[in-house]
This record gives structure tokens, sequence and C-alpha cells, in this order.
């Protein structure tokens, strides 16, 4: 995933969903020791390893670095798009103790798993700029206290809408509720029959673990409460995933978006099917192209997320660069972190690739709020945001949450049925 995860997903720290609080992790070996500069010996040629490349972006950078760095090039290891696949494949060449990988581009909520199981090394803080990086987007690259990755992009949750089709309909506002959205839908059918109203990622997938926690948390429900402990079981959760299952019965939602993943609803809303829908703002470049590949360019406006009766909140996304344990260069690897991850280069992945920036700067600059006028509305998805299980036991978590998310939306659970079984699940994985 994208942001990841993304791809989101997404935070304010004190509401991370910290499963290992109620036990998940004690067990878990402690974290690695490796963050002093002796341990970053090695110098010499490495890999990259990522989802794929859509937007040529880091290919750039690679070779900005090669051309300055001949005896330490960096290759480019192009994983699937599919989170759940990139993270496995890492995983396994982790568990191998294989040097094939060298720095690794992780998904912000897989930091707790790979540096709990010594997949990472802890990374030197006194090298990089803390206090320069949004709050919750450094906090997502912690594990206890210490340094295991170095962000390199951020995410937040945004509502794109057919701005041209709203103002048609005489709707001069984007929606800031759920039912907002819907009644904005009721009056552009009429005259646009074939589209759908709504659609996120609701594949089984990590996509889905981020639309339904965005769904419970704007309906005021939370996934783990305050402390860590599952508190999924409840009113306000019901009614956010409520509101999913009713938009798939309704139609406004097409059954199709069960297959949805990020690049499907892309193109579904590029292509002129969907009214509204949620997507992470790297689709902002794509969908702006004049190239022809794009239905929708300067059609379109963006918004922070509805929820059910006010504002709503997105899951973070976000990746991370992270040194592997198993490298032999990893001095090496360190300095190259170094460069993909300074001002310059994450200013330039927003402006090729509207990949949401790292710095708090970048957000708060004229020109580029100009450029790009969802910069407001992203540092404030992303500031209001709230984190995916920041556990050990990830892997655990999300496939408990796809499981009754999915079940409940393909209607073979009804939605007091799957939060029941997410609930006992959680509990079961955390130890509560």
């Amino acid at each position: 995933m994208r942001r990841g995860t993304l791809g989101v997903v997404a935070t304010v720290a004190t509401s991370a969903l910290l499963l290992a609080a109620c036990g998940g992790g004690s067990s878990a070996p402690a974290p690695s020791g490796g963050g002093g500069a002796a341990a970053f010996e090695g110098v010499g040629p490495i890999t990259l390893v990522q989802g794929k490349d859509t937007s040529n972006f880091v290919q750039k950078v690679l070779d900005g670095w090669n051309k300055d760095h001949p005896d330490q090039t960096v290759r480019l290891i192009e994983l699937p798009d599919d989170a759940d696949q990139q993270r496995q494949q890492m995983i396994q060449n982790a568990t191998a103790k294989s040097d094939e990988y060298s720095v690794l581009n992780v998904d912000n909520i897989w930091t707790a798993e790979f540096a709990a199981n010594r997949y990472i090394l802890e990374l030197p803080q006194d090298q990089f700029q803390m206090g320069d990086f949004l709050k919750p987007v450094i906090d997502s690259a912690m594990y206890r206290g210490k340094l295991y990755a170095v962000p390199s992009a951020s995410d937040g949750g945004l509502l794109y809408y057919r701005k041209d089709l709203l103002d048609a309909a005489g709707v001069t506002a984007p929606p800031k509720t759920w039912a907002e959205m819907i009644a904005a839908c009721a009056k552009v059918k009429p005259s646009n029959p074939s589209m759908s109203c709504y659609a996120g990622q609701f594949q089984k997938y990590e996509g889905l673990t981020v639309n339904a926690a965005e769904a419970i948390n704007g309906a005021g429900g939370v996934i783990t409460d305050d402390s860590g402990k599952p508190n999924v079981n409840t009113p306000e959760a019901k009614a956010g995933l409520d509101s999913l299952v009713t938009a798939f019965k309704s139609g406004d939602i097409p059954k199709e978006a069960l297959t949805y993943k990020e690049e499907e609803s892309r193109r579904a809303f590029q292509e002129g099917r969907l009214i509204f829908y949620r997507n992470w703002p790297y689709a902002y470049s794509l969908m702006s192209k004049t190239d022809g590949s794009s239905q929708v360019a300067g059609k379109f406006g963006i918004a922070p997320l509805p929820g059910l009766n006010g504002p709503g909140v997105s899951s973070l996304g976000g990746h991370a660069l992270g040194v592997s344990a198993f490298t032999k260069n990893k001095k090496t690897a360190l300095d190259f972190i170094k460069f993909y991850t300074s001002k310059e280069n994450n200013k330039s992945n927003l402006e090729l690739a509207s990949q949401a920036p790292i710095y708090t700067a970048i957000y708060d600059d004229p020109t580029l709020q100009q450029k790009f006028p969802y910069l407001t509305v992203l540092k404030q998805s992303i500031l209001n945001a709230k984190p995916r299980p920041k556990v050990v036991k990830y892997g655990d978590a999300t496939l408990a949450i796809q499981d009754a998310a999915y079940g409940a939306l393909q209607g073979n659970l009804t939605t007091d049925a799957a939060l029941q079984q997410l609930q006992t699940k959680l509990e079961q994985i955390s130890g509560s």
C-alpha cells in the first residue's frame, strides 16, 4: 500500500492502537541496539526495496545519488503493489538473514514489528533534524522511544469530488458529513445516472483496514481505547461500520468496489464513474494530467474526509526508510537515507508525484500552497489522523480487522457479529 500504507493508515500518538500495551508484545525480542555510529560500517553498493515506482521519482533520486557515488551505487528492487505482499517479502528476506535488501521502504505501520524483531537497525537520532518533521510523522517511525526509520513520505486520506458536477447541481460546498455526501449524490445523479456516489478501498487487504478504521473513528468509535485495550464492539463503532454496509446495500457504493485497491478506485474516479472517492494525495498529480489520460483534469476538488455526524478522521499513512540488519554496507545505507529524505528531495517528491511531505516547512510554503491548494487540508488531515495498530503482531491485527469488515460489507456477517468477532480476536492477539 502507499501510504500504506497505503500505504493508512493514520496520528495523534496518545490515540495509537497500542495492542502491545495489553500484552501482545511482552514476549517479543528486545529492540536492537544498533544505533551507535560504530554499527554503521561498510561502504559499497546497496539496494533500495519498495513497491512499484509508479511516478519514476525514486529512480530519479537514485540516478542523482549514483552519479555522485559511482562506488556506492543504489539499485532499486521493486516489489508488488500490494502492501501485504511487500511486507511478506521483506520479512522473508530478514528471516533468511539475506544481505540482498539494504534499505527497506517500510509502511509506517510496520515499524514496531520490524524493530522488535530486529529486521531493521536503530538509527542515530542526532544525525537527523527530528524537530523539522510533522510530529505524528516522526512518531510513527519510533519504537520504544528510539528511531528505527526516517520518514520519506507521509499520507492522510482526502475526499476527491467532482466539483463541476456539484456546481451544476447547485451544491455549493463539499460535504462535511456522510449524510451530506449522500444527499449531494442524490442531486447529481439524475443528470448522471450511470455514476456511483462513492468508493474507497474495500478489497480485502491493508486498504480495507484503513477504510474501516476511518469509518469507525469518524463515527466516534475506536478499535482500542486510550490504554490500548480493544474496545471495538460499541454502538459508535457499529454506527461507523453500518454507514458503509448501508451504502453498499443501497448502491451508493458500487458492488465492484469490493475489488478496489488504491489504483482501481483512482481509475474509477478518473474515468468518470464516481462522484466522490477517498484516496491518498498521490492521486492528485495523476488525475490532473492533461495528456488525455484523465477525464477529470480540472474538474475535481479536494476536501477533508466526512465523518458520520461531523468532520471525519483519516488513518495515518506514510513510509519511512530503515536499514536492514543484514546488509553489509550499513554506512552507505545510512548516508543514502539522509540524501533521500532531504528537504530538497521531499519537495521534489511533492512536485513530481504529489506525495505528502514530511516537513512542516513544506506545508507552510505559500508558493507551494498556491501550486498545491490541498496542502492545508492535507496537513490538518495528518495532524488529526489516527494511527493503526503500532504493534509487534500487526499482521494478525490487520487480518482480524479485514476479516470482520469484509464479512460485513459482503453481507455474510451482521455488523454486530463482525464487531463481536473482531473484539474477540483482538483480545486474543493482545492477550487482554
